[in-house]
């Protein structure tokens, strides 16, 4: 066996008993999600998202199936920004009930009927008031029609748990 392919083969082994060795409790930076906005793309933070979000080592993820305008009895308003309101409340109580904040949320994902400026407007600000300055990465999915057909808008979300 060459000496390239030794050292190889003790580097790997090194790394590899290391990494189990190396697993204790994470520090706070370490159960952060990373904010990623390169300076040589467009800013995209003034539309309520963020271009990439790095989830930390060792995270679990949570999938919340979408989120829309429906409050607690079933009744969906006909207006979209009344809509867009209660599917954001809806998320965050959805995140309460997996015990996780509005900063752990690293993706959301968003359907919209009929989109223009009006719904983006709307959308953002929604979503600047539950994120603040931590806004996740997002993709807005203009559509023809949700689920049911009083429905405007519907949101999912990708969480990291620590």
């Amino acid at each position: 066996m060459s000496r390239a392919v030794k050292y190889l083969i003790a580097g790997v082994l090194f790394t590899m008993t290391t990494g189990l060795a190396t697993t204790t409790s994470a520090g706070e930076s370490d159960r952060k999600l990373t904010i990623v906005n390169p300076q040589n793309l467009y800013d995209p933070t003034p539309n309520g998202y963020s271009t990439a979000v790095i989830t930390p080592p060792n995270a679990r993820i949570a999938y919340i199936s979408g989120q829309g305008g429906q409050d607690n009895t079933g009744a969906l308003s006909p207006d979209f920004a009344a809509q867009v309101e209660q599917a954001y409340a809806n998320l965050n109580a959805a995140l309460e009930g997996i015990g996780a904040r509005p900063d752990q949320v690293a993706k959301l994902t968003v359907f919209v009927v009929d989109h223009d400026m009006y719904k983006l407007e709307v959308l953002t600000r929604n979503v600047v008031e539950m994120f603040g300055e931590r806004l996740p990465a997002q993709t807005l999915i203009p559509v023809p029609k949700l689920a049911i057909d009083p429905m405007l808008f519907e949101v999912e979300a990708v969480v990291v748990l620590y």
